[in-house]
């Protein structure tokens, strides 16, 4: 059994069951195509859903879309800023019990958007606290590109949103930084783009993910 509170209070991941008595924590998987998924690519929403249900974990994935792995709010080609546009609206109709984060792409170094991609990130997370006071929030430090010099900025991002969780942490904020540019190698990690994970990259994206939740039932 997986705790999501610090509270002690046990919640079950939960599929789909009918069954009196059930408790379901949700998760909300949030971002642009590395969430959404494509068909020249994998996401990693198809290997974590896969390893979640061989552990016989229980589990709800929420979210305005649907796809034959799971609901979820993936928007290909959308960056920070668009996903903060629709974050009151979505969070309301889908106040997750966990936040799964990963945005940082579709933004270009020449435009310096990292303090903007930071700020519009906290303010996500604000609007994901409002709707549920009690969400856990697993922010990604997203996945390295060989797209350059369009994507030179994320590793200056990634520093910064760490530094984004540890302040929000010291504000008692319920918030796991997950680390998935670490190991990631866009070389080898990639599809032909080197932006979108191949079936490697998805599974080592899918397995920070699954560490990240197994890691909140020793909390």
């Amino acid at each position: 059994m997986i705790k999501f509170w610090p509270t002690g209070v046990v919640i079950l991941f939960m599929v789909c069951s009918s069954h009196a008595g059930d408790v379901s924590a949700t998760i909300l998987t949030l971002g642009d195509s590395i969430t959404e998924g494509g068909g020249s690519f994998v996401s990693y929403r198809e290997v974590l859903v896969s390893e979640l249900k061989k552990r016989g974990a229980k589990f709800q994935f929420v979210g305005p879309k649907t796809d034959e792995v799971s609901p979820h709010a993936g928007y290909s080609g959308r960056n920070t800023a668009f996903l903060l546009s629709i974050s009151k609206e979505l969070f309301s109709a889908y106040p997750a019990d966990i936040l799964m984060l990963h945005s940082g792409h579709n933004s270009f170094s020449k435009d310096k958007p990292v303090p903007g991609i930071v700020r519009d990130t906290e303010a996500i997370i604000e609007n994901a606290r409002a709707a549920n006071p009690g969400v856990t929030i697993l922010l990604a430090q997203v996945i390295p590109a060989g797209k350059l010099p369009k994507y030179s900025y994320i590793p200056e991002l990634n520093e910064e949103l760490a530094a984004l969780a540890a302040r929000l942490s010291k504000r008692s904020y319920d918030i796991v930084l997950v680390d998935q540019a670490g190991g990631f190698d866009w070389e080898s990690d990639t599809v032909s783009d080197r932006v979108h994970p191949n079936a490697a990259g998805a599974k080592k994206m899918a397995d920070k993910w699954m560490a990240a939740l197994l890691a909140l039932e020793k909390r």
